[in-house]
């Protein structure tokens, strides 16, 4: 028997990570001869956490991957999409039994992933261009470590500490040091010049500079001791000890400076929320933010049947038959039915271009999937544009 509590890639592929009523229900489909009832699903949000306007999707590689194969056609926005409320961001289409067991799958993906780049997004909004690194692997089981890295950085960290997650999507990891290595040396200058002999030339020598003195005080050490191969200091201080975060930041800036070290970076983590990152970003150069990304708000999505054959059909509370969403370059979403095709916004009249696109056909790719980095970029360019937005819409347009 396996020694840790995780689902291998085969299982779940083949829907062994599934609700047992997905099987029950399965085992009556089949007994009363329904294995022929086509049906058009779509997974949506009919809200989002509290503060919420929008979320950014994620988990469409992986979906599309758990899906291949199977007798059943995929529509989805880009993975990366900044989407609102009750927008269907996903549809899925074919004969029930021949991949209704795989819902838990299916939103287990979308749901977590999106979460996270959705987090990570606002936590880029709140950054502005100051650096953003997510350090959160540690908050999770490491058998999703990569997956939440690679949401991580398509929500717009600019890089990931995790060695696989970063190998998994061709970027370099990032990081600085542990206290664990100062508390080895017993002494923070011993160790910072250890690790400025032994690292190459390219690893940015980045001081831990709390364990054990003032903030200040130890940047000046740092400084002292490796002068001008010092890149930037970190302030790590945990919250039991930690005080007005902001005025110990000003402090030790100031102190550089006076110092004539104005070129050494300010980097905080610790505990790090999208308000801190508010407060602190006109006062240090960069973040390293762990639990806030990696423990998100869930962002609830559900898929629900929405058509059976051509027959427009839901449970209350959502909205029957099949949709697509166009969306045009001022931002304004429209849902309208799958039949009505537009090309101009009834808002502002502008063109509009259709969300939702065909990913997969008869279980087969018809859709070239972006690369972390380019996934990454699209997400900051959406962002760009919903930032000079004054009054977003948390909902769409809707024209049946």
């Amino acid at each position: 028997m396996p020694k840790l509590y995780i689902a291998l890639e085969s299982d779940i592929k083949e829907g062994k990570v599934t609700d047992v009523y997905f099987e029950r229900a399965t085992e009556v489909i089949r007994k009363f001869k329904l294995d022929n009832v086509s049906v058009a699903m779509e997974a949506h949000a009919y809200s989002l956490p509290s503060g919420y306007e929008w979320a950014a999707l994620g988990g469409i590689e992986e979906m599309a991957h758990v899906l291949e194969g199977k007798p059943v056609d995929v529509y989805a926005m880009e993975e990366g999409t900044i989407f609102r409320m009750m927008e269907p961001i996903v549809r899925l289409e074919g004969n029930y039994a021949s991949f209704g067991y795989m819902e838990s799958t299916i939103l287990g993906i979308l749901r977590h992933s999106t979460s996270i780049v959705t987090k990570a997004a606002r936590c880029r909004l709140a950054a502005g261009e100051k650096t953003l690194l997510f350090f959160g692997i540690r908050c999770v089981h490491p058998a999703i470590a990569p997956m939440v890295d690679r949401s991580a950085f398509i929500g717009g960290c600019d890089a990931v500490s995790g060695v696989l997650g970063a190998e998994m999507i061709n970027e370099k990891p990032v990081g600085t040091m542990p206290h664990s290595l100062i508390i080895l040396f017993g002494d923070q200058v011993r160790a910072w010049k250890a690790f400025d002999e032994v690292m190459p030339t390219e690893v940015p020598r980045i001081t831990l500079c709390d364990t054990w003195y003032d903030e200040r005080v130890e940047a000046m050490m740092a400084v002292n001791a490796l002068g001008e191969r010092l890149y930037g200091v970190r302030l790590d201080t945990p919250g039991s000890r930690r005080g007005n975060m902001r005025k110990i930041a000003l402090e030790t800036r100031w102190a550089l400076d006076m110092a004539g070290y104005r070129n050494v970076k300010l980097f905080v983590s610790g505990g790090i929320d999208e308000v801190d990152i508010m407060n602190l970003r006109d006062v240090v150069d960069g973040f390293g933010i762990g639990t806030c990304i990696a423990f998100p708000p869930s962002v609830d999505i559900a898929l629900d049947i929405v058509a059976t054959g051509d027959r427009p059909i839901s449970k209350k509370g959502k909205l029957p038959g099949k949709k697509q969403v166009y969306r045009c370059n001022e931002f304004h979403d429209i849902v309208t039915s799958y039949d009505r095709v537009i090309d101009r916004c009834p808002l502002c009249g502008g063109s509009v271009e259709p969300l939702l696109k065909p990913l997969m056909l008869q279980g087969r790719l018809v859709r070239e999937i972006p690369s972390a980095k380019e996934l990454r970029n699209r997400v900051l360019e959406q962002l760009k544009k919903i930032s000079t937005i004054k009054d977003f819409r948390s909902e769409p347009y809707f024209l049946c």
